[in-house]
């Protein structure tokens, strides 16, 4: 590979770590050609791109990017690595697991994830990666928080405003003149 190819790759790598704030570092080594195409297709119907290149030329796009902010990840750059990217920082925690699950394998491998600044590092990650809320569920549990009192407030007033209303109607029956 020439320098010159080498600076493009680093350069489409730079491109994918900007456009996404999730990114999953795997080891693919131990599956098959077979394998590799299936968990490719999961990927694509599941709209995580999967891209695959040396570790030194994925650890220059990262130091080129901010050395500091991926620094934790470096570690995990040996191997075979093949790189998850998705918009839902949990979908590709799933997907690894249910390929597992179905091929009836230990691969693909989590070595880390990059999720919002936060990284996870290790296999044992995945189950912490799948329970992950996504920005969107968590604005809506704020919401639906915030907006329980108010519904709470607003219950009352109306249970207020039927009581006054069967008071009144107690008081006009007894001031009524008996008949």
């Amino acid at each position: 590979m020439t320098k010159e190819q080498k600076n493009e790759v680093i350069d489409v790598l730079k491109e994918k770590f900007n456009q996404y704030n999730n990114f999953y570092i795997t080891n693919t080594e131990a599956l098959t050609v077979a394998q590799v195409n299936k968990l490719r297709r999961v990927c694509f119907d599941k709209n995580v791109e999967v891209t695959v290149a040396k570790n030194t030329l994925i650890r220059k796009a990262l130091e080129q990017i901010d050395s500091e902010r991926f620094s934790g990840v470096y570690d995990s750059l040996n191997g075979v690595t093949a790189l998850l990217f998705s918009e839902n920082a949990k979908e590709p925690a799933l997907l690894i697991s249910s390929f597992r699950k179905d091929a009836n394998t230990e691969k693909p491998i989590l070595k880390a994830a990059y999720i919002d600044t936060a990284i996870f590092v290790g296999n044992d990650q995945l189950d912490t990666l799948k329970t992950l809320k996504s920005k969107q569920d968590l604005i809506g549990e704020i919401i639906g928080l915030l907006q329980s009192p108010a519904k709470n407030v607003i219950s009352g007033l109306n249970a207020g405003s039927k009581l006054a209303g069967i008071i009144k109607a107690l008081e006009e029956r007894e001031a009524a003149p008996a008949q």
